[in-house]
């Protein structure tokens, strides 16, 4: 297929005369739009391959393990923990998890493995050789090759929630369909397009006005999805900064606040954690040495609005609870707000009750009349 769309682009470009900028140009963006398309496609489907085969190893292990008595519900957890510390990513309890229902959902996925594929990562459980299982989803459904080749595995990831398992195939199938992006395949299971079209009295009718309305799936290669990015070794800070502006706020920040030298330890850049089944970043993450406390930094390119204290007071939360250590105080929250003209600073201290601790976070942190003067001097000096 690559092959022959290359010879026609060759023969193409060869049949003309002279080749214009505007053909120069045409021809760039061509190569680029398919082999954008072509890696994107290669990635996806190796990251959803790699997924069902680990959830294949996971559901055989547990019938047939020999030693699998010994591990019992723990069985996930270790797991988990010993891939980890082998430097593998996307390997929480809760995606090992997935992937098993992903196997037991998906079976037809096996019949898109290549024989190689097969022999060289399968054949420890006998998948080659054992009879299909029966799916968990109904003959109406699509093929695993089409699947894997249509679908990427965050599509995957939003229909294994659906407990029904038509209701599943409707959204494949619309959603192939469509070309619908995540965003939007999560917008329809929100408003109920499966459960409305059940009830609509015309339901080809309905059928063209969603999809005269959805958003598609872009062509090149979405490294911000954080399963793509995590499996080809990426880390957050490369891919998930809002835009450049933010990004160069965000590289002088972080220099801004060591060179303070007020006990600010730096910990991470754009910190993944996972809230629920949703994942969230947080800007910056310092350690204070004095304050024995987290500090949490949210950099925000507009106005202060309420949504921004909500989710900067979510991170917080989540990091009082999931990642105080013994001995440590309650972690802080800084948002900062910028605008065309002023910089607006606003402190989040979640669940402060210690005033005499209030009292010394107040001494220790930066103050909010130098942060403000520096993110305005900054703000000049980026969009100059």
């Amino acid at each position: 297929m690559g092959d022959i769309w290359g010879k026609r682009c060759n023969e193409e470009i060869l049949s003309k005369s002279k080749l214009t900028f505007a053909g120069l140009v045409d021809s760039i963006k061509a190569v680029d739009t398919q082999l954008a398309q072509q890696a994107s496609k290669a990635i996806n489907i190796s990251l959803t391959l790699r997924n069902w085969l680990i959830g294949m190893y996971i559901a055989e292990y547990e019938q047939n393990g020999k030693d699998r008595a010994s591990y019992g519900d723990k069985l996930l957890e270790n797991l988990s923990s010993t891939l980890f510390n082998y430097g593998l990513s996307r390997v929480e309890e809760r995606e090992l998890r997935r992937y098993r229902q992903f196997y037991q959902t998906y079976p037809q996925i096996r019949e898109s493995l290549t024989p190689e594929l097969r022999q060289k990562l399968a054949s420890p459980f006998g998948i080659a050789t054992r009879e299909k299982r029966e799916s968990a989803t109904p003959e109406t459904a699509i093929s695993g090759k089409e699947l894997i080749n249509r679908l990427t595995f965050t599509h995957i990831a939003e229909l294994l929630k659906c407990d029904d398992p038509l209701k599943r195939v409707f959204y494949e199938v619309e959603c192939i369909r469509g070309n619908w992006s995540v965003r939007e395949l999560k917008r329809q299971i929100a408003t109920l397009y499966y459960e409305r079209s059940g009830l609509s009295t015309n339901k080809k009718k309905l059928a063209e006005l969603v999809q005269s309305n959805v958003e598609s799936a872009e062509p090149k290669l979405t490294i911000r999805d954080p399963y793509i990015f995590e499996f080809l070794g990426l880390k957050a800070k490369e891919v998930m900064g809002e835009s450049h502006l933010e990004d160069a706020l965000l590289d002088k920040l972080q220099d801004f606040l060591l060179e303070l030298g007020h006990g600010f330890c730096f910990e991470a850049r754009q910190k993944r954690i996972l809230i629920g089944s949703k994942n969230c970043f947080v800007d910056l993450v310092f350690y204070h040495r004095i304050l024995k406390c987290h500090v949490l930094i949210e950099l925000k390119i507009d106005e202060f609005n309420h949504e921004h204290i909500g989710q900067l007071n979510t991170y917080v939360s989540w990091f009082k609870e999931n990642m105080m250590a013994k001995g440590d105080n309650p972690p802080v929250g800084i948002l900062l707000c910028t605008a065309k003209d002023h910089t607006f600073v606003e402190y989040a201290l979640a669940g402060m009750t210690n005033k005499l601790f209030v009292s010394k976070y107040q001494l220790e942190l930066p103050k909010k009349e130098e942060m403000e003067l520096f993110i305005a001097e900054q703000m000049k000096e980026v969009q100059g």
